[in-house]
């Protein structure tokens, strides 16, 4: 795969935040939520507080911190690349980024044909 082809990336904002978080908590991790309660925000939490499951699928990394997506969700979503952002406001009730007046937020973009492809080599 090419080095510039990732399945999930962060804004400045987003790794800014991520630093200030890390800096309080040590290494954290995400997982992409697809809960009923916090919608499809990316959720953040201590390394050691979070259990994944089975099927839980790594998308990569930001920040040196791993990324994560029900194994479900990326069926749904694996033609598209995450983009983690920070905007104002409140995270999501268990997520780190919640109390600091800033959240992550995903957004996202289609792959292209020839991403994709390379993707799946």
């Amino acid at each position: 795969m090419p080095s510039d082809i990732f399945r999930v990336t962060a804004t400045p904002a987003a790794l800014d935040l991520l630093a200030e978080i890390v800096g309080d908590h040590g290494p954290v991790l995400f997982h992409q939520s697809g809960g009923c309660c916090d919608g499809s925000s990316p959720m953040c939490y201590p390394q050691d507080d979070f259990k994944l499951g089975e099927n839980d699928v790594k998308l990569g990394e930001i920040g040196d911190m791993p990324v994560y997506i029900s194994g479900s969700q990326f069926e749904l979503w694996k033609h598209t690349q995450l983009i983690i952002d920070a905007v104002p406001g409140r995270g999501g009730m268990f997520s780190l980024d919640n109390g600091r007046e800033r959240r992550f937020l995903t957004r996202s973009r289609v792959f292209t044909p020839e991403e994709l492809a390379a993707l799946d080599a």
